[in-house]
């Protein structure tokens, strides 16, 4: 049953994530209309779960009680909320637009500011779990925004996520999200480096993981990503590409709030070792590539 006192929702953005995770707002019972920038992919979700499709942002916000984004990086979500053809543009009075995209606060806090200005609401909400949590509709969302907002959208953002948490005032979903992006970059060096020095060491890795899987070492990483780092197998996941653009988001606010980030900076240049070899889309467990030559 649709909690937007059938308004409606629009989901602007269907790449990687945001097409599951619309996928998901529809097989709930909400009205969606979705706008992608390559209308073929807006058609084939159409296609494949109802709704509607719109050309613009604006046009898909129109009307809309709730409106989520999963776009690129904060330039690429600046230009679908504000402008002519704006989200913000389409909106009524009472609104709340919910950005699910991987951002500087910066952004965040600056588009609060002018939805609030036109009495709309914005909810960062960045987003954990990856593709396949956005396929089994079992992502973690962390918020930032005002509490009225955030108790308004969450029931509609429960339809893909088994946690939606308020973590503080705009900006504060982004911040939590740079705190995952580093736990992450950590654990997947300190990974590869086992399994990488272990495979040296001649050890049996698939067995090894199995014994120290059960101890203190264990990880989601090393549940998910320690077989498929065993066997050179990096064609799924979260993209290096993307997780440098998350790096140099971290980097960028830890040179503004001071906080001193070495491992998070090595393993940036470690995934652009990476790229340089034609990985940036493999999964970023692939830094164990840089430890095989």
């Amino acid at each position: 049953m649709s909690t937007t006192a059938g308004k409606g929702v629009a989901f602007i953005g269907l790449g990687t994530m945001g097409y599951p995770m619309a996928g998901h707002l529809a097989r709930a019972g909400h009205r969606v209309t979705v706008h992608n920038r390559t209308i073929a992919r807006s058609s084939r979700w159409v296609a494949e779960f109802g709704g509607a499709s719109a050309r613009t942002p604006r046009a898909a916000a129109a009307g809309a009680a709730v409106v989520f984004s999963c776009v690129g990086n904060d330039d690429d979500l600046r230009s679908v909320v504000l402008g002519e053809e704006g989200v913000l543009v389409g909106l009524d009075a009472g609104a709340v637009i919910v950005d699910c995209t991987t951002t500087s606060a910066t952004v965040a806090r600056e588009l609060h500011a002018l939805a609030r200005a036109r009495e709309v609401g914005f909810v960062d909400a960045p987003v954990s779990g990856g593709q396949a949590g956005a396929e089994r509709g079992q992502l973690t969302v962390m918020c930032g925004g005002e509490a009225a907002d955030f108790q308004r959208i969450a029931p509609v953002a429960a339809a893909f996520a088994r946690a939606v948490t308020l973590i503080g005032p705009p900006g504060s979903g982004q911040l939590a999200k740079m705190v995952n992006q580093l736990c992450i970059a950590g654990l997947v060096q300190g990974l590869a480096e086992g399994i990488a020095f272990g495979s040296r060491a001649g050890l049996d890795m698939t067995r090894v993981l199995e014994v120290i899987g059960k101890g203190a070492a264990q990880s989601w990483q090393m549940d998910n990503r320690g077989p498929t780092m065993i066997a050179d197998r990096f064609d799924f996941g979260f993209a290096v590409d993307w997780m440098r653009k998350d790096l140099g988001i971290c980097l960028d606010e830890a040179a503004r709030n001071g906080a001193d980030l070495p491992v998070a900076a090595l393993v940036d240049r470690y995934y652009a070792e990476i790229q340089a070899q034609g990985g940036g889309r493999w999964d970023t467990s692939s830094l164990i590539r840089r430890l095989r030559r």
